[in-house]
């Protein structure tokens, strides 16, 4: 992979050296400026920015993996330029020493990238409305995923996120993991536990594979610290719903969602003969045995495998992880892995909703993609 690469760079630094109308000096500092770029994208995968002064660290973290897009869509303008090339569509003068050349690709590309950048920032609301006899009130539920705080999510944009989620009044707030990028040290040293502290609702996440990637002790005590509880294979109650948290399919001893809803089941016997006392498990009256009479919502980040929740009858699914490959043309790539990359889902009475992502990894660009967040508002039955 990553020969291919690498291959993929030289490819689009000669082409960037033939299109160029500079002199040899000017596209020397050019290429060195490139393979600077590319090094340092290898290097922020190892955490080097971690090792630098916080406010140094951001801009490089910014500037490289906005490189990585600028590549991305450079490579796709010049292997476009070499078809029409080839095709006798584009004159070989626009591709050697032009400025007008020059001006056509990168002020195209600059346009997207800054389009990209704004588009970003627009946070979509999506609404679902779910009509269950097994809720007797309504109840407003705010869903995230894919926050990815670090050097490019920082401390006051995790704030308007915050305002956000606290205008709609939820009853709750669940995270679909990838709260924490990669690196904890921004996330630590900005202090934004305090920000998640504001929330005006009790939290509830899983573990995404971002957090396996990099501290994941760490984010499960900064987690404590900001008041989210972890679901990590275990189950919660709240408000009268079941919470079932499962962990990251990076852990390859994680349970089964059936293994999750037998725990649920085990818990609902207890707290049966908490309440009932004179019934033991050797009871089998009508009534004892737990059923499927609550509303129950799977967390499970990544969104492989939708059968096993309908197999369970897990009544809401919501998953995060593909950001439905944030910059087109990558989204075909995640429409063609996943069953369902996007939106929202249904299997048998199982509900599902994909989503895209409050959050991003890398450069702060969506092309063909969108942020979001999901408020899901159950009903009962008249």
């Amino acid at each position: 992979m990553l020969a291919l690469v690498v291959l993929a760079n030289v490819y689009v630094v000669v082409r960037i050296w033939q299109i160029l109308p500079f002199g040899t000096a000017g596209k020397i500092a050019i290429v060195a400026l490139w393979v600077l770029l590319f090094a340092g994208s290898i290097a922020g995968i190892a955490k080097f920015w971690d090792k630098l002064p916080l406010p140094l660290g951001a801009f490089g973290y910014e500037v490289c993996n906005t490189w990585m897009i600028a590549f991305l869509y450079l490579l796709i303008a010049f292997l476009i330029l070499d078809l029409g090339r080839l095709c006798h569509l584009v004159p070989v003068e626009f591709m050697k020493a032009s400025a007008p050349g020059s001006v056509v690709v990168f002020g195209i590309i600059g346009v997207i990238l800054l389009a990209g950048n704004i588009h970003y920032g627009h946070k979509y609301r999506e609404q679902m409305e779910i009509v269950t006899d097994k809720v007797s009130e309504p109840l407003k539920i705010v869903m995230a995923s894919d926050l990815h705080l670090g050097y490019h999510n920082r401390r006051p944009e995790l704030a308007r996120w915050v305002d956000m989620i606290n205008a709609e009044k939820p009853d709750m707030v669940l995270i679909g993991g990838d709260i924490v990028d990669m690196s904890l040290k921004p996330v630590l040293e900005w202090d934004y536990a305090a920000e998640f502290r504001r929330i005006e609702a009790p939290v509830y996440t899983v573990l995404g594979n971002h957090e396996y990637y990099g501290d994941k002790p760490g984010a499960e005590k900064f987690f404590s610290e900001s008041g989210i509880t972890l679901l990590k294979d275990s189950v919660a109650t709240c408000k009268g719903l079941w919470i079932v948290g499962r962990d990251d399919r990076t852990n390859p001893r994680r349970k089964s969602v059936k293994d999750l809803l037998a725990a649920k089941a085990l818990l609902e016997v207890k707290d049966l003969l908490d309440k009932e006392p004179q019934y033991s498990l050797a009871d089998d009256g009508p009534g004892i045995l737990p059923g499927n009479q609550e509303f129950t919502i799977l967390l499970d980040h990544q969104p492989y495998h939708l059968e096993e929740a309908q197999e369970a009858g897990i009544d809401f699914q919501f998953s995060g992880h593909t950001h439905r490959g944030q910059v087109w043309p990558l989204n075909w790539i995640t429409d063609a892995i996943y069953e369902k990359s996007w939106g929202a889902h249904q299997r048998g009475d199982t509900r599902y909703y994909i989503s895209s992502g409050l959050g991003i990894w890398g450069a702060k660009i969506r092309i063909g993609t969108r942020s979001e967040y999901l408020v899901l508002t159950l009903s009962p039955k008249e």
